[in-house]
């Protein structure tokens, strides 16, 4: 028997053959350009994520520039335990982040700054006179940090990412000078931030008492117009 002749089958000589007929294929369009700005190479939807950044920055530092005050002088806290949530709650925004990486897209970032969103309107419940006694003071700005550094965090690695993918790979120029002024956004905000919050709250007068309510309305509002850019960014970039 010669070893190298081919042995073929019954199986392999009478194979079925199909006669369905293949659908074909539906023409690939080519993918249309974001639209840029002023004619250049940036595009639109970094604007939204530039601003998005700004307010989101403003709202986190703001928030925190007054934190430990409101725990001493409105929760009547000692200072042992202001100091330990304080830095409690730094420690999960910085924890966070990890959720967000696992999980990130561009719709991350939407949904957790509707819950970022959600954490500052429970924290400034929590800071208002009139509603409820100390006991749901503290359950509210538990529950309004907590949401909060969930937020924060989660959105911390994708929102840089996401600008970085707006551009194409020949405007490796621009997509540098973007992020220069990405990072000017996240300074500005928190600068700027850091003066005006305390005198919302110092300056402000609400109900008899210093105003921690508007001290964290205001970087809430922010946030929320944050969400706002956001979406107009993913709306952009869709188109």
């Amino acid at each position: 028997m010669n070893p190298f002749q081919k042995n073929d089958s019954k199986e392999t000589l009478f194979l079925p053959v199909s006669t369905e007929e293949v659908p074909p294929r539906p023409p690939s369009f080519p993918k249309q350009p974001s639209p840029k700005i002023c004619g250049s190479n940036y595009p639109l939807s970094i604007v939204f994520i530039v601003v998005n950044e700004f307010c989101e920055r403003f709202s986190y530092y703001g928030m925190k520039a007054v934190l430990t005050l409101y725990f001493l002088y409105f929760l009547h806290w000692s200072e042992n335990t202001s100091t330990s949530v304080y830095h409690a709650f730094s420690s999960l925004c910085y924890f966070t982040p990890i959720l967000g990486a696992a999980i990130a897209d561009s719709w991350t970032i939407i949904y957790l700054s509707l819950v970022y969103v959600l954490g500052h309107v429970i924290k400034s419940m929590g800071a208002l006179p009139i509603l409820g006694g100390q006991m749901l003071h503290t359950v509210l700005s538990m529950v309004g940090l907590s949401l909060i550094a969930l937020g924060t965090g989660g959105i911390k690695p994708c929102v840089a990412a996401f600008g970085g993918d707006q551009f194409e790979e020949k405007h490796a120029e621009e997509r540098t000078r973007y992020f220069s002024v990405f990072y000017l956004s996240i300074n500005a905000g928190s600068l700027i931030s850091t003066f005006v919050t305390p005198m919302l709250r110092g300056d402000v007068q609400c109900f008899g008492k210093d105003c921690y309510a508007l001290a964290f309305g205001v970087p809430g509002l922010l946030m929320l117009i944050a969400l706002g850019k956001c979406s107009g960014a993913k709306e952009t970039n869709n188109h």
